[in-house]
């Protein structure tokens, strides 16, 4: 089935010390929200009044189940009345021109059809989709045919530099220290090289296609998020990625995100903020790991999202 629609009624008890002189408990607080799953994405919404929506861009193989079960801000957001979009699109490192004109397009007909207010709108992203979350903020910031623009954007630990990242896995395999480390770096040279060439003899393409270049400090496909506010989110744990991929700082997504806050600002960025956290990287089966969406703190990022 295409679609389908849930009624879903949560119930949070309020325990109090004190009672009534009859001794009857505090009234239980109900919360609804509607819940819609479709193929591209899925939705969770109050049924009242919504004060903001958030778009989620899942890791490079991340689907909203895999979000949900990683990322736990559902509840929080239900409680504050956001609405929460977990987008089914992943698997994107960059996204080109025909890819941004088809992803704005499909924003907007998700909040269009859905009803979700058009103001205060949030995108964020794990990883890769954090690069996604930045690129077509960028993009629908620049084209106003579309009713659609995010008020802020957070990434998580995000690789941001494609021509870094493709140094980074030239490291990694000379090294040959774990497999996971040789298998993904692996995959990097061959997806970036085959789409880009390489970054040693030609970095024009990939500064046309990052989000950062931090080899000659590009920030030319972000440029129109000026006046957004940006989280950039990151754990930046250098035992362990010594420990268990051998790998120093400047391979780290850290060390980039970094590099960026400060190109940002000294751009004269109006609201960026690098928020560099400390053992909150957990999956969710509790593998330690700094790059996870647990590094953010929920409640925080709801205010920031609330906030006038």
């Amino acid at each position: 089935m295409n679609k389908f629609l849930v009624l879903i009624v949560v119930f949070f008890v309020s325990i109090s010390c004190k009672k009534t002189e009859k001794g009857k408990a505090n009234d239980i607080v109900k919360i609804e929200f509607k819940e819609v799953k479709k193929g591209d994405y899925e939705l969770s919404k109050p049924t009242k009044k919504i004060k903001s929506v958030l778009v989620l861009f899942g890791g490079y193989p991340e689907t909203p189940e895999d979000v949900k079960r990683e990322f736990k801000i559902l509840d929080a957001a239900m409680k504050n009345g956001i609405a929460i979009v977990f987008m089914n699109y992943n698997q994107k490192l960059w996204i080109n021109e025909n890819e941004k004109q088809k992803l704005a397009a499909k924003l907007q007909s998700i909040l269009l059809e859905n009803i979700l207010p058009l103001e205060n709108i949030y995108f964020g992203g794990f990883s890769s989709g954090g690069n996604v979350a930045l690129l077509i903020g960028d993009y629908l910031n620049e084209n106003d045919q579309y009713q659609i623009t995010p008020n802020g954007i957070f990434i998580v630990d995000s690789p941001i530099d494609l021509a870094a990242l493709y140094f980074s896995s030239e490291k990694n395999i000379a090294r040959n220290f774990s497999n996971v480390s040789v298998q993904e770096s692996t995959w990097i040279l061959e997806t970036l090289g085959k789409e880009f060439g390489n970054p040693h003899n030609d970095i024009f393409v990939y500064e046309k296609n990052a989000v950062f270049t931090s080899k000659t400090k590009n920030i030319n496909n972000i440029k129109n998020l000026k006046n957004t506010k940006i989280r950039l989110y990151t754990e930046p744990d250098t035992l362990w990625w010594k420990t268990n991929r051998m790998a120093n700082y400047e391979q780290m997504n850290a060390y980039y995100i970094k590099m960026l806050s400060e190109k940002l600002n000294d751009s004269k960025f109006e609201s960026v903020e690098y928020i560099a956290t400390k053992n909150k990287g957990y999956r969710a089966n509790g593998e330690r790991h700094p790059h996870s969406w647990a590094i953010v703190a929920v409640d925080d990022l709801i205010n920031w999202m609330l906030e006038q």
